[in-house]
């Protein structure tokens, strides 16, 4: 069905079709988003709005819409919100999306915690994507003379999020990061602030767009639709398989004993040269 998650009437009907053809839900995902690329100074405050009813607003609606279903009818349920990793940190060209991305993460935390206070049974999980291989990049609004793009960087196949989001619904977790780029950067950014601005002003200007000329900005889905539906983009750059971060995420007990293994393995390695 057709629908703009920016309209709380058009979420809502999202939620009575899916009652009234399944009988009910038990997962819902909020993944709908969109980006503009140009400095902050640059972008009207019009298309700064219009990015966060989207980004940030459709994916409240959502979430209450849900809540609302599993308190209704008392039965468990899971929301699962998109973040980013411009959600944990902050980037140059970008600015309107990583406050979107900041807000939804900051109201995903607090309506996690008022849930749990209350002991409902619904699970709230933020995931937090690095840069994925969809047409993200294409159906944004671009400020820029040059076409936005992942460029000269490591991406993730859009698999790689499915399978964060399919086991988020399965099995209650707080957040899933696709990617070990995810973690890392969040990490930095939470202990090394000053370094990570530094090394974003350096790296980020010149990884975000390609050679090409940018699109009309009247082209991109910050309005309507995006084109097609194609699932991947037109990025170049270091293309992974899949996340094996995700994978340790599935099995933190089995990782953890790898990690402990190998750490003991090198432990041992450098005793023995020392015996030497």
């Amino acid at each position: 069905m057709r629908a703009d998650v920016g309209r709380e009437e058009d979420v809502k009907h999202i939620a009575a079709t899916a009652i009234k053809t399944f009988g009910g839900f038990d997962t819902w995902v909020n993944n709908a988003g969109v980006s503009i690329f140009g400095e902050a100074m640059d972008v009207s405050i019009e298309d700064m709005k219009r990015m966060h009813d989207t980004n940030f607003w459709g994916a409240v609606y959502g979430t209450r819409l849900a809540v609302q279903h599993y308190k209704s009818r008392g039965v468990p349920g899971a929301v699962i919100n998109i973040g980013s990793l411009f959600g944990d940190r902050g980037t140059v060209i970008q600015s309107t999306y990583a406050s979107s991305k900041f807000a939804l993460h900051g109201f995903t935390e607090s309506i996690r915690m008022e849930l749990e206070k209350e002991h409902a049974p619904v699970s709230i999980t933020l995931v937090h994507p690095g840069r994925i291989d969809t047409p993200y990049n294409e159906h944004a609004c671009s400020y820029l003379k040059k076409q936005p793009a992942h460029y000269m960087s490591m991406i993730y196949p859009p698999q790689a999020v499915a399978e964060a989001i399919l086991f988020a619904a399965e099995h209650p977790k707080r957040d899933m990061y696709v990617g070990s780029q995810a973690k890392i950067v969040a990490v930095l950014g939470r202990f090394l602030p000053r370094f990570m601005d530094k090394l974003m002003e350096l790296t980020m200007y010149r990884t975000q767009h390609s050679d090409r000329p940018s699109k009309s900005k009247a082209d991109s889905a910050l309005y309507h639709p995006g084109y097609g539906l194609h699932e991947r983009g037109t990025n170049k750059g270091w293309m992974r398989r899949n996340s094996y971060y995700v994978k340790m995420s599935k099995y933190p007990l089995a990782s953890a004993a790898i990690a402990a293994f190998v750490g003991a393995a090198l432990w041992a390695a450098v005793s023995a040269r020392q015996k030497d």
